[in-house]
């Protein structure tokens, strides 16, 4: 959600996961013939300070393709993804999904990364009738209204779905961690005033003082300062025992660093601060504590391929935290369209979009991350989380479970 300064060129990158990019010898979709193309965008912070996280999702979504392709999935139908940098701006973000509405090859789109850039896409790819799965997106509100903390779920754009768990189960989540497993009854909460970070410093506050615990101070920060000092010696003198920000990592890190540089007490976030980059830019990581949705990919059989594969593609970028999330959020589409096009006598409809959306409701699927499937908001069914600590430079899983609020 950060304000980044390193802009893609304008022209759309297209990767070709199987054969040419002259679409001019494909078929439209409309003709029945062996080879017609099927788009998938990809939308995510492909520069700057995430890009970390959005080059691993731009090419997990690009591996999902190339399998499919070369599995022959859907019979007469080569799959390619557009992916799109949005620089985690919610007004860039806007304009891709014009682009991906305008290009009529597009029959689905994966990400964004950001909550906030999923706010500016959604109702313009809603009116489009155009599919969206987001492999990262936390926000609760996306899929159950702005009404949701009150019980009043109205699910806002039917053609919105996430593998990605909620805000409401990722925050609670880890203020039981918190509280019941690193015995810690004192924190001190920050975030960063967006609409991820915010909600989810709302949901840990919810569950950690109802179990019990106190939140000793508060404060918010803007994430694109570097110097945390002012709020670092309100910290020390609240008496806390951690940090919980809600946040990303290219902010939380320095604020880790400076924390333990006045108070030795762990800083702990959401799946935004689940990142390499976290301890490449934080020397003092040590101890600190994340929380992100899923169980990790090295851990499931069910990740063993995609490990590999990706391996085998000799992708220069690591797939992150989203990668396993991002392959299934792909999937999701490809099965959608195998669904469509298998109730058309094996044709693509002249209305793909629309049979496309109708068929995510029929997805089902043990993907990498699990089995795969949506619920009525469009939320992913699997509410497995899992929480990290730093140790020795590296993420260490230290809990998964199944959680419910």
């Amino acid at each position: 959600m950060l304000i980044l300064t390193t802009v893609l060129t304008t022209g759309a990158l297209t990767l070709t996961a199987c054969g040419s990019r002259d679409d001019d010898n494909k078929s439209d979709g409309n003709s029945g013939s062996s080879n017609t193309t099927v788009v998938i965008g990809v939308d995510a912070p492909l520069t700057g300070d995430l890009s970390a996280l959005g080059l691993g999702i731009k090419n997990s979504a690009d591996l999902a393709a190339k399998t499919a392709n070369k599995n022959k999935t859907v019979p007469g139908i080569t799959f390619e993804v557009q992916p799109l940098d949005d620089q985690a701006q919610p007004s860039v973000g806007q304009q891709n999904a014009t682009k991906f509405i305008d290009n009529k090859k597009v029959l689905g789109v994966v990400g964004p990364l950001n909550s906030g850039v999923a706010q500016s896409m959604q109702k313009p790819l809603n009116d489009a009738g155009l599919t969206q799965v987001s492999p990262a997106n936390t926000g609760t509100e996306l899929t159950q209204g702005d009404n949701w903390k009150t019980g009043d779920k109205k699910r806002p754009f039917k053609t919105y779905f996430r593998t990605a768990t909620t805000d409401q189960i990722q925050g609670a989540f880890a203020a039981k961690y918190l509280y019941n497993n690193a015995k810690i009854k004192q924190v001190y909460l920050i975030d960063d005033q967006k609409p991820y970070g915010a909600g989810l410093a709302a949901s840990f506050k919810a569950t950690f003082t109802g179990l019990g615990g106190k939140i000793v101070g508060s404060d918010h920060v803007n994430p694109d300062d570097r110097d945390f000092n002012a709020v670092v010696t309100k910290v020390k003198k609240s008496g806390a025992k951690a940090v919980y920000y809600g946040g990303e990592y290219p902010a939380g890190a320095p604020l880790s660093q400076q924390l333990k540089d006045s108070v030795k007490i762990p800083l702990m976030g959401g799946d935004g601060m689940y990142s390499a980059d976290f301890i490449k830019l934080n020397k003092k990581a040590q101890g600190d504590i994340a929380t992100s949705v899923g169980k990790p990919v090295e851990e499931l059989d069910s990740a063993k391929k995609f490990i590999a594969d990706y391996k085998t593609a000799g992708y220069k970028d690591a797939y992150e935290a989203y990668g396993g999330g991002t392959y299934d959020a792909t999937w999701a589409i490809i099965e959608a369209v195998k669904l469509a096009v298998a109730d058309n006598d094996g044709k693509l409809p002249d209305d793909a979009r629309a049979k496309v959306l109708d068929a995510m409701s029929k997805v089902k699927f043990d993907g990498v991350t699990g089995p795969v499937s949506f619920d009525q908001y469009g939320d992913t069914t699997n509410t497995m989380m899992t929480a990290y600590q730093v140790d020795g430079g590296k993420w260490v899983s230290k809990l998964s479970e199944a959680y419910k609020p």
